[in-house]
């Protein structure tokens, strides 16, 4: 055991792991936070907690994580090196460690235009592939990065990052993970997928390279609420492709977000008959409700519990 999470344990005895996704609140409201766990905890084996996603101010992804702890329930700490350089990056990691965080998934960031700080400024001391190297020093050597100061202490994390499959130039896309392998990341959580046809070719690739031997692929889920969101998302939301069949049947339906549930729960069951993919991470946008219903229809309970 790299950190002995409870999301290592699941996906080293080859059982099927799924988690889930949690924006912190845009201030220090803790029930916020209380609300969105209740309707996680039982149904997903780890939970993410996003670092300011789409660059917008919100409470802190360690200080979430560790109330998520408090609240029984195992959080990924999500980091992007939008915001920090080296010394931030590794000082956080310190203090995540400090307070029992044994997820990390490392991050690049949205850039920060998209968000509601346009002055701010982007740091990018160092990309996702380096801060996924940089983890694996602290952890597996105890310096820091550059290897030349000892850590005080131990660190032990469970090491992610994300993937996009669908992003061009599309050969490219299994060379960078190949590049996140050898930095050091043990899983790797994807994109929303809605066009299987191009994942299942990422996947081919993928395998290939006998890379799904090396790491733990988590397949992107995202249920659709309406065709408005599916248009949305298909003109709006980079790196995503929604099939025309796709948003026309979300469209047509009489009970869109029925059909969308429903979508969700065909894709989860499509994912897990692909070699190599070894859990779904739902990213139920502000619709952490329907989480239960998604796994429940998908088969995926009850969660296992190992030891």
């Amino acid at each position: 055991m790299k950190a002995g999470s409870n999301l290592e344990k699941i996906l080293s005895k080859g059982l099927f792991a799924v988690t889930g996704e949690l924006g912190p609140p845009k201030g220090n409201d803790v029930s916020v936070v209380k609300r969105k766990a209740d309707l996680l905890k039982g149904y997903v084996d780890a939970v993410n907690v996003t670092d300011n996603q789409t660059a917008i101010v919100r409470m802190s992804s360690i200080a979430t994580s560790s109330l998520l702890i408090q609240m029984g329930i195992e959080p990924v700490m999500q980091m992007t090196t939008r915001d920090r350089n080296r010394i931030a990056i590794q000082s956080d990691i310190f203090g995540a460690t400090a307070l029992g965080i044994k997820n990390m998934l490392c991050l690049t960031g949205d850039h920060h235009t998209f968000g509601n700080q346009v002055d701010s400024k982007n740091v990018h001391d160092l990309d996702s592939i380096q801060l996924i190297d940089c983890v694996r020093t602290m952890r597996d050597e105890g310096t820091l990065l550059g290897g030349e100061e000892k850590i005080e202490g131990k660190i032990q994390l469970f090491i992610g990052a994300a993937e996009n499959p669908f992003a061009d130039p599309f050969e490219f896309r299994v060379v960078r993970l190949a590049k996140k392998v050898r930095a050091g990341v043990d899983f790797i959580q994807t994109q929303c997928i809605y066009d299987m046809k191009r994942f299942k070719e990422w996947m081919k690739m993928v395998r290939d390279r006998g890379l799904h031997e090396k790491v733990h692929i988590l397949a992107g889920v995202t249920p659709l609420k309406s065709g408005g969101m599916a248009r949305y998302m298909a003109k709006n939301v980079s790196g995503i492709i929604i099939p025309e069949e796709i948003i026309d049947r979300i469209v047509k339906a009489k009970k869109p977000a029925e059909e969308g549930i429903k979508l969700c729960v065909e894709q989860i069951q499509e994912l897990r008959e692909i070699e190599g993919v070894h859990g779904v991470h739902i990213m139920a946008i502000e619709w952490e409700q329907m989480v239960s219903q998604i796994t429940e229809m998908a088969g995926l309970l009850p969660r296992p519990k190992v030891e």
